[in-house]
């Protein structure tokens, strides 16, 4: 199996794809697809964009809408806040669908992957807490691994983490949970951030990592922690 890496753009959607060559299409296409039927709903429901809060959405709802808007409830946002996690997971699906086997799809900070080997995923969280990463064995699912920042990037946060790295099979829940739980982070208080860490381990969350200053909060089960350089972002390694 020859793996390369592959910097997607279709719009606004901007990703970094490892996988064989031959998916790098079908997940462009994927990408395409999904990014048509949120805009061509966003168009008649102009809220659904705007929306800090869940709100519902009808049964007929295009699939990508449903489960952005399931997960905004589940975790108390805006259904666009899972958006990046959503896109990753789609397209990983589809690449599975179609055969792949190892496949990792990262969206601005957002990873959806498919891994027939071991991963190891790095998380930037500025310059205190350097060289921190998870190492990911094989499992037969989509793993999500969805990080949010509070003083880093352009997505929306109300909170002053780091970094917030949020686990689970649900990539678009993992993403929606990582910006509710980096929301709730507004100072380095070590009894604070375990009490937001235990709010936010719901159903189908399976770890959560938070990054303040000089504080490290872990919850659930995570990966083995190893040391690896990680320069100025979420990187991936294989």
């Amino acid at each position: 199996m020859s793996l390369k890496r592959f910097k997607l753009k279709v719009k606004e959607t901007v990703a970094t794809v490892i996988a064989e060559e031959k998916f790098f299409p079908i997940a462009e296409r994927e990408v395409a697809k999904q990014r048509e039927f949120l805009e061509s709903y966003i168009s008649k429901n102009p809220d659904f964009l705007h929306s800090l809060k869940p709100i519902f959405v009808s049964d007929n709802s295009p699939e990508i809408v449903k489960r952005m808007a399931k997960a905004s409830f589940r975790a108390g946002v805006g259904p666009m806040a899972s958006v990046a996690g959503a896109i990753s997971y789609f397209a990983v699906r589809e690449m599975v669908k179609e055969g792949a086997k190892h496949v990792i799809f990262e969206n601005g900070g957002d990873i959806a992957m498919f891994i027939s080997e071991p991963v190891i995923i790095g998380i930037y969280s500025g310059e205190k807490v350097k060289n921190l990463g998870l190492r990911f064995k094989p499992k037969n699912s989509i793993i999500g691994v969805c990080t949010s920042s509070g003083r880093m990037g352009h997505s929306l946060s109300f909170g002053k983490a780091d970094s917030v790295t949020v686990i689970s099979e649900d990539p678009i829940l993992a993403d929606a949970v990582a910006t509710a739980l980096c929301n709730s982070i507004d100072e380095e208080d070590p009894d604070k951030i375990e009490r937001a860490i235990n709010r936010f381990l719901i159903h189908g969350i399976e770890g959560v990592i938070v990054v303040i200053g000089n504080l490290v909060g872990l919850g659930g089960n995570l990966p083995e922690f190893i040391e690896t350089p990680v320069p100025y972002e979420l990187i991936t390694t294989w």
